[in-house]
């Protein structure tokens, strides 16, 4: 480390539970792998489907930096409800796309779903129709994917689309945390995911290092506007989706708005962050550093409290609390987890931006007001793309014939 610079405390990366790389030897058992624009796929055949893809099932992932490790997602599928296992027992081909920089821009990443569908009805037997979809930022591609090529006029083929946790209506990370990635005096993995085009896509807000101002990045606007250029969703196949959020309009209990949720010492000393609260000029963060000398506080206005809204969980001021216990510094962690993709936006029932919207009871809701055919949020609060018996058994539950 520089004498005149704090430590990199950015070497990190903010990601669910599809993402975190066990501890042990991952086992995948043996699969076809294709390539494909931007992306690459691995073809797992279902029980008795010898020769072939009979009722193939896409599922891509999700966002983090980098190429796409589909061994941590396979065992991270099979950790909780054996996911692959059984849709593989009851005789579906599981195809998982990866993508060769999952923090690219979406409408490049859709590439790969899009080429991935066309290969599995080439490679197909017989006329089952597929079943598409992915988790969080995966089920964002495949929307699009799917819906691009109806305007293009192609048969997908699609019977059923599925999302898990992906954020239709946006996500969301704390400003003082975004903001944070920033304030690290190197350049770091934790600021290159926070300004990369697929997150500045998905995120609700986005703080921009070079004006220091928070608000909807124009690469989300543009992404906005080019799924409205292919019908906001695709109209053929049955539209379903699943929330580790509750649907009852309870969130997080725990996580009170405009508390300290973690203090950071001896390194960046005095570095504060405070869960969301409502109101004008309300500090999310105050920043410091000693090498070089710096200081910020990172302000909201008419925000919502979003830290401890109903929705998918992440453990974002836990890793930030690690990373920075490991270079010697110490944590007064006391909030590990805060909401990353709402519930609402989960189903795609109500916009994130209104605290009524933003905690509203989707159970009680009208199901006519999400644009999807059918959702389901979780009974109680789960972690982000965490893959429990709950949903997982409601999404095969609804596989096509």
């Amino acid at each position: 480390m520089s004498e005149t610079t704090e430590p990199n405390v950015g070497s990190f990366t903010l990601a669910g539970p599809l993402a975190t790389e066990p501890a042990g030897t991952i086992q995948v058992p043996q699969h076809e792998e294709w390539t494909l624009p931007n992306g690459f796929a691995w073809v797992f055949p279902g029980e008795g489907n010898s020769g072939g893809l009979v009722r193939p099932v896409i599922m891509a992932d999700g966002f983090n930096l980098g190429r796409s490790k589909l061994d941590v997602l396979y065992h991270g599928l099979e950790s909780g409800c054996r996911f692959i296992s059984e849709l593989r027992r009851r005789g579906r081909d599981v195809i998982l796309l990866g993508f060769e920089e999952r923090s690219a821009s979406i409408l490049d990443n859709a590439r790969a779903a899009e080429a991935a569908i066309m290969q599995a009805i080439a490679e197909r037997q017989g006329d089952a129709r597929l079943v598409v979809g992915g988790f969080s930022m995966g089920g964002i591609v495949t929307r699009y994917a799917l819906a691009r090529l109806e305007t293009q006029r192609m048969d997908h083929q699609t019977a059923l689309y599925f999302s898990y946790d992906s954020p239709h209506r946006g996500a969301s990370i704390p400003v003082g945390v975004q903001a944070f990635s920033h304030f690290i005096p190197f350049p770091n993995d934790f600021a290159r995911q926070m300004n990369s085009p697929a997150a500045r896509q998905m995120l609700w807000q986005h703080y921009d290092e070079d004006t220091g101002k928070t608000s909807v990045s124009p690469l989300r606007e543009e992404f906005l506007d080019a799924l409205r250029r292919v019908g906001w969703w695709p109209q053929i196949p049955m539209k379903i989706a699943v929330a580790n959020g509750r649907g009852d309009g309870v969130g997080l209990p725990q996580v009170k708005a405009g508390e300290v949720a973690l203090r950071i010492d001896r390194i960046y000393p005095g570095t504060t962050f405070y869960t969301q609260a409502q109101g004008d000029d309300v500090t999310a963060a105050y920043l410091n550093r000693r090498l070089p000398k710096a200081e910020k506080t990172i302000t909201t206005n008419d925000f919502p409290e979003l830290d401890g809204a109903p929705g998918g969980t992440l453990h974002t001021y836990k890793i930030l609390a690690d990373t920075v216990k490991k270079l010697g510094g110490k944590a007064d962690l006391r909030h590990e987890d805060v909401c990353f993709v709402p519930s609402v936006s989960a189903v795609a029932i109500r916009d994130i931006d209104k605290q009524n919207d933003l905690y509203a009871g989707v159970d009680g809701l009208d199901p006519d007001e999400s644009e999807l055919d059918e959702f389901r949020c979780s009974s109680t609060t789960t972690a982000h793309t965490a893959i429990t018996e709950e949903l997982g058994t409601w999404i095969i539950e609804r596989l096509p014939d």
